[in-house]
């Protein structure tokens, strides 16, 4: 890789040790990078500079005292829908402007006794209420493979972080897809943890019923790496079982997929069939999550921010049209939700007995202009608030842990698959995802290329 934010966490903790490189130097490079960079991608909503750079000293001087730990001295972003203790949490809202973190939520304490260097909080969808990255707080975050385009939602500044190598890696969360489209997007490594498995203790609340922190990386091994901090338990690299039953569904629902994007997703079948694995096709039982979905997400809406209708004024017209649809929310509607959840659940479950993974194109398209959501894809028409991307929530509702991985490009854009497993499944996921990464081999040069910093490269 041309520059040190882009190796490998594992090998740049091994440099730290053996003094070849120190945190002090990567944090000052990737701070130089952002400083370049970052007026055109708008990833961070907040840098934390000082803070950063005696997090990084003290990382630095553990390191010459002998200490170790899984994440000392990398230099990591943190979504802004996470509290890091004495920076201000907006939530992607004018509302929450000005607001500091009196303490770190469960998230960023684990970062933190993990030896992270936190760069700072990266930009998202007000409230994680949309699948891209824009709200009232400033320009929209754009993608590192072609600023005119979307990095996708709601952790897009997370994404745009790591691609142009403004961070090593990022933790963002995923309650609808919200780090698995963005991953896709941007050419990344993104991990949505079955629901549960890792939890931000005094955090923001919204789509409470299924949202995840996870992490967004340039590998597979860096998302591992995060993951243990994260879920607070080891998933040590295993030789992969054969063969694996693979579910390949080409377009779940029946739902239109860009050509480009199929193409792409079908060459992973392949490449999973030639590994050894019986790869089957055929539909997944996902049915009705947004009848599910809808009506829980939009209550934790009316319960948490019902009253911001009130000053609507300092709101998006999507967190508005949200909190409307909540005030108008039947409560027998909730109810039908709340009983279907379970059932939902288990008819997905039953999925997982039969087979051991689950095979899908990530999104149905490659990353698209800003605030131009498609309404047509492959010749079919498409709602505007899922069409592009109707994939990744129902496997939030399902609760399931699920992986996408970078799988080639359409028309120099990247695309990806997901791959989903049963509850607890997460290290099978990353072992397939490691073997899949070293045999896609995809290929990140024009973005490496486009954000090469001349300027402050640590040699």
């Amino acid at each position: 890789m041309p520059e040190p934010v882009y190796r490998p966490i594992r090998q740049l903790t091994a440099e730290f040790r053996a003094g070849t490189l120190s945190p002090v130097e990567l944090l000052e490079d990737v701070l130089a990078r952002i400083e370049e960079f970052d007026g055109t991608l708008h990833a961070y909503v907040t840098v934390v500079t000082e803070q950063a750079r005696e997090q990084a000293a003290e990382a630095t001087a553990a390191y010459r005292r002998g200490e170790s730990a899984p994440l000392l001295g990398v230099p990591l972003s943190v979504k802004d829908a996470f509290h890091v203790k004495g920076v201000e949490t907006t939530l992607g809202s004018l509302v929450h402007r000005g607001q500091i973190a009196p303490g770190d939520s469960g998230v960023v304490r684990r970062l933190r006794a993990a030896g992270s260097v936190f760069t700072g909080k990266t930009n998202t969808a007000e409230f994680g209420q949309s699948a891209t990255t824009d709200n009232l707080l400033g320009d929209d975050t754009a993608n590192p493979w072609d600023p005119a385009r979307t990095p996708g939602g709601s952790s897009g500044g997370a994404a745009a972080s790591v691609a142009a190598g403004l961070a090593v890696a990022a933790v963002g969360s995923d309650g609808g897809g919200s780090i698995r489209i963005p991953a896709a997007f941007c050419g990344l490594v993104g991990v949505k943890p079955t629901l549960g498995r890792c939890r931000d203790e005094g955090g923001f609340r919204a789509m409470t019923d299924f949202v995840s922190p996870g992490p967004l990386a340039w590998r597979v091994d860096d998302a591992r790496v995060i993951l243990e901090v994260l879920a607070g338990r080891r998933y040590p690299r295993g030789m992969v079982p054969r063969p694996l039953r693979i579910a390949w569904c080409a377009n779940p629902e029946h739902r239109p997929v860009d050509p480009g994007v199929a193409a792409a997703v079908a060459r992973v079948a392949q490449v999973l069939e030639a590994q050894g694995h019986l790869v089957e096709e055929r539909d997944l039982p996902v049915a009705g999550w947004q009848d599910v979905f809808g009506p829980l997400v939009l209550a934790d809406e009316r319960a948490e921010r019902g009253h911001l209708l009130a000053e609507s004024e300092r709101i998006t017209e999507y967190q508005r049209a949200t909190l409307r649809a909540a005030a108008e929310l039947d409560p027998a509607t909730v109810t039908s939700a709340r009983r279907a959840l379970p059932e939902y659940r288990a008819r997905v479950a039953a999925l997982f007995d039969e087979v051991d993974l689950v095979l899908t194109p990530a999104t149905a398209v490659p990353p698209f202009p800003l605030r131009q959501r498609p309404r047509e894809i492959a010749g079919e028409p498409v709602g505007a608030l899922w069409g592009a991307f109707p994939f990744a929530v129902p496997f939030n509702v399902a609760g399931t842990p699920a992986v996408t991985i970078p799988c080639g490009t359409v028309e120099g854009l990247p695309v990806a698959a997901q791959l989903v497993g049963g509850h607890d499944r997460e290290g099978l996921l990353l072992d397939v995802a490691d073997e899949l990464e070293s045999a896609v081999e995809f290929d990140r040069d024009p973005v490496l290329r486009r954000w090469d910093s001349q300027s402050a490269a640590v040699r």
